[in-house]
């Protein structure tokens, strides 16, 4: 392994650490289950998906790398999904919306 290939592991390594941690802060400090949803999903998303990257940039297009790359493709597929069903199913539980959100001028049918 090169050194180029080495400082692409460690920056996609590390950037997709810093994008985990800023999702578990995001996480524990939101005050509802949208935000925290919203957090959580597109921060670890984008966090996993470094750190998979990282293991193809590292084992190459065989075995292990072709295994980080269909884990990406996975993960975006089913993170948004789960957010979404999440989202909906706190909708219909009559979780409120925190903050202008819940404030905001609803339209009324006649």
């Amino acid at each position: 392994m090169n050194e180029i290939q080495q400082l692409v592991v460690a920056a996609l390594v590390v950037v997709g650490s810093f994008f985990l941690l800023v999702g578990t802060v995001g996480l524990l400090r939101f005050p509802d289950v949208y935000n925290r949803m919203h957090a959580s999903s597109k921060a670890a998303t984008l966090g996993a998906s470094s750190i998979l990257l990282a293991g193809f940039v590292y084992y190459g297009p065989q075995g292990a790398g072709l295994t980080s790359l269909v884990g990406i493709v996975f993960l975006f597929l089913t993170a948004p999904t789960g957010a979404h069903l999440i989202s909906r199913s706190a909708q219909k539980m009559g979780v409120p919306f925190f903050g202008k959100a819940a404030e905001w001028p609803r339209e009324e049918s006649d």
